[in-house]
């Protein structure tokens, strides 16, 4: 008997059921379209934001409030506790020995919230001393709100170094459907706690929605599936168990070590403190700019750690490069796409969206300009995104580290100097100029340690599709030159800036896919074939 075809609704139960082990595309697939509805979510967080507070020192304070737990989330536990744990949980389920894995888990889980407890509690205490020193551009309310937010988002670094160890348990499993609901939770807290807040504690309701939204999406989901999958936490201290000490020396170089990638966000709020409205100008357009970054480097990153770490630890050496090598061409070839439009684009979607409120028309175009410029290194970002991921599916974090923290101490006297020489601008320069570094940086040193081919990667695609994004974002330039002068010219027309930004940005949109199009497929490119075919379109 033929079994009935099911709807589609049912099909993507199936999709979704926490339960479901991924291939790299679908987990790839599923975690960008998390990623998407991530951003999407986190521009209505944006939007709030500069509704309420604009670019004022409301707004300054809560997005540098985020820095110091920040701080302590990277240096305490190496920035993201999931990647040393996908490592270390892989080997136990590769050999068999998964209770002791969970053993481990357990040490390690019991030692860090002690550690990370006692420095939390120190820094709620040292915070104002911080904040005064770190942002020596505030004012007097500006460092007394600051102080203020700091102190209530620390506690929520908790919850995500227990979401890191948690998490860590069902990417091993090859489970991805926590991690693509888990941040869309998160992402609403703060919307959620402003809207019931707001009236009452002012800016402070952002922060406790944050704390919110880290507790009941990345801590109690990850938790409670974890569970499901059979693994127990412990209350367990054992400073002789194997596990906590591998764990300690995957940890160690990224504590002690400084990756611009995290860097970049102090240094830039550091300096842009002592230009007024700058830090929150920025905090947007770098929040802007992540956004396409992070679905498309690090949804195929997160995607590609357990397949990446399987594959070393089974010693198939030729496998793992050419997987980290396609990866990177993939991600570099649509960043470079992806910038092209950003760039032209930019400017009339911000202006679109966020103008109103207390965020006016100038401040869009300042803030357009920095997304602009972000957006020129898109390209770099996903790339070392994906080359990280290499060093720590194969154990090593010293190499990077030492990469991260040289290239880090290089690029501070550039950003005092680009800083004093042009603003703010200058910032997202050295910015620029910095993640090129770590870039080169990281594939030299895969290159030279014979694990990743420099010349492997695919050089002819990143051309065509640098021809393609150069063409394109040219004709959407223009086009959008046209647009604005024809609308200027002619005044029976809809002349708002609302009707020209959206205007522009359907003409410029579909200008750039058709012209960007074209040029791959005349120059022999597959890319849009693929795409097509995987989108179901073909």
């Amino acid at each position: 008997m033929k079994t009935p075809p099911r709807s589609r609704w049912a099909r993507l139960r199936v999709m979704l059921h926490p339960s479901r082990s991924y291939s790299v595309f679908a987990a790839t697939v599923l975690l960008m379209v998390s990623t998407f509805l991530s951003r999407i979510i986190g521009l209505v967080r944006v939007k709030y934001i500069v509704w309420l507070f604009g670019r004022g020192p409301e707004a300054d304070a809560f997005n540098a409030a985020f820095v110091l737990p920040d701080m302590i989330a990277y240096f305490l536990v190496g920035g993201a506790a999931s990647i040393t744990f996908v490592t270390i949980l892989t080997r136990y389920r590769e050999s068999g020995r998964e209770v002791e894995g969970e053993r481990s888990l357990s040490v390690i889980l019991t030692t860090m919230y002690l550690v990370l407890g006692a420095t939390i509690a120190l820094a709620e205490l040292l915070a104002p001393w911080y904040v005064r020193g770190w942002f020596s551009g505030f004012d007097a309310h500006t460092s007394a709100l600051c102080i203020r937010l700091t102190r209530i988002l620390l506690p929520a670094q908790l919850c995500f170094f227990a979401s890191g160890v948690f998490g860590s348990v069902l990417l091993v499993r090859k489970q991805f459907s926590v991690q693509a609901v888990a941040p869309l939770i998160y992402g609403l807290g703060p919307i959620v706690g402003g809207l019931l807040l707001v009236k009452y504690i002012g800016v402070s309701s952002l922060a406790v929605g944050t704390v919110a939204g880290a507790i009941c999406g990345p801590f109690l989901l990850n938790w409670i599936f974890a569970r499901r999958a059979g693994v127990h936490y412990r209350v367990l201290l054992d400073w002789h168990d194997k596990g906590l000490r591998e764990w300690v020396r995957l940890s160690l170089p990224l504590m002690a070590g400084v990756s611009l990638v995290t860097a970049d966000n102090w240094i830039i709020a550091h300096f842009a403190s002592g230009t007024g409205g700058a830090v929150s100008l920025m905090s947007y357009a770098k929040q802007l700019f992540m956004a396409p970054m992070a679905m498309l480097a690090q949804a195929a990153g997160a995607a590609s750690m357990p397949f990446f770490a399987s594959l070393w630890t089974r010693e198939r050496r030729y496998e793992f490069a050419v997987g980290v090598a396609d990866s990177v061409s993939r991600v570099t070839s649509l960043g470079l796409l992806v910038g092209s439009g950003m760039i032209v684009l930019g400017w009339p979607a911000i202006d679109l969206v966020f103008t109103g409120g207390r965020f006016s028309a100038a401040d869009s175009r300042e803030c357009a300009l920095y997304f602009a410029l972000f957006s020129v290194s898109i390209c770099l970002w996903s790339a070392q995104s994906i080359y990280s991921r290499a060093f720590y599916a194969a154990g090593n974090t010293f190499a990077p580290m030492v990469a991260g923290t040289v290239v880090t101490l290089i690029s501070l006297p550039i950003y005092y100097s680009l800083y004093h020489a042009c603003g703010a601008v200058g910032l997202v320069l050295a910015s620029n100029l910095g993640i090129a570094m770590q870039t080169l940086a990281i594939a030299v040193l895969l290159h030279q340690r014979h694990m990743v081919s420099i010349a492997s990667l695919d050089y002819i695609e990143l051309g065509r599709c640098l021809l393609a994004s150069t063409i394109a974002g040219l004709a959407a330039w223009f086009a959008a030159l046209g647009i604005r002068i024809g609308l200027a010219r002619f005044p029976a027309l809809p002349h708002s800036a609302r009707f020209a930004d959206m205007l522009i940005l359907c003409v410029g949109t579909l200008l750039w896919i058709a012209i960007a199009k074209l040029v791959l497929e005349k120059t022999g490119s597959a890319l849009p074939r693929v795409a097509m075919k995987r989108l179901g379109l073909s």
